[in-house]
């Protein structure tokens, strides 16, 4: 009797193990269809490589692209430079890295920290709207003066493109920055920092 009551307890005990492993070979499926979905919606979500602005939107909601289909066009707010145009003799002599200054048309009187980040290794005409007719006649060299990411990451919200203003250089490292030039502002002088944000020196 009692060896008929194990047989049947030890074949119970095997069923309900049989059942736990096929419950278990579920879950492990339905965990494998989770990731499968969410790969999905990981390749379907839109993601911007870097931190910026949408500028246009060239794709609606619910519009299907093409491989390579163009949705967006960003602006890079990590990369905020100003482009000047430089003679050939003063190009030559300047170095990447080199202390810059930007004043920009909205804000009079102010004048911002940058660096010279790039100098064109080819001569180009200078731009319809930077010069006279005259002075786009001649070949000049392209610069860029970046603003530190620093600075812009601090104030990403009010940051703008296509603002107006000037662009300075120091040819010889020697050189002093005129008074107008030789203390550079910060964001801070022109906006208030954000809520909960601890203003340093």
């Amino acid at each position: 009797m009692r060896r008929t009551a194990l047989q049947t307890t030890s074949a119970g005990l095997q069923e309900e193990e049989a059942k736990l492993s096929t419950i278990e070979q579920e879950v492990k499926v339905a965990e494998g269809n989770v990731a499968t979905i969410q790969t999905r919606i990981d390749d379907a979500t839109l993601k911007s490589p870097v931190q910026g602005r949408v500028l246009y939107r060239l794709a609606e909601v619910g519009e299907v692209l093409a491989a390579g289909g163009k949705a967006l066009t960003l602006v890079n707010l990590n990369d905020v430079y100003m482009e000047i145009f430089l003679p050939s003799e003063q190009a030559a002599k300047l170095k990447n890295g080199a202390e810059a200054r930007l004043t920009l048309d909205a804000l009079p009187g102010r004048a911002f920290a940058g660096y010279v980040s790039f100098v064109s290794p080819e001569a180009q005409f200078t731009p319809k709207q930077v010069e006279t007719k005259s002075e786009r006649e001649k070949l000049m060299f392209r610069v860029k003066i970046r603003v530190p990411e620093e600075t812009v990451a601090s104030y990403i919200d009010v940051i703008k493109t296509g603002v107006r203003g000037v662009g300075y250089v120091k040819v010889d490292e020697s050189a002093a920055w005129p008074a107008s030039l030789r203390e550079p502002a910060t964001l801070r002088d022109v906006v208030p920092p954000k809520k909960n944000e601890s203003v340093r020196p």
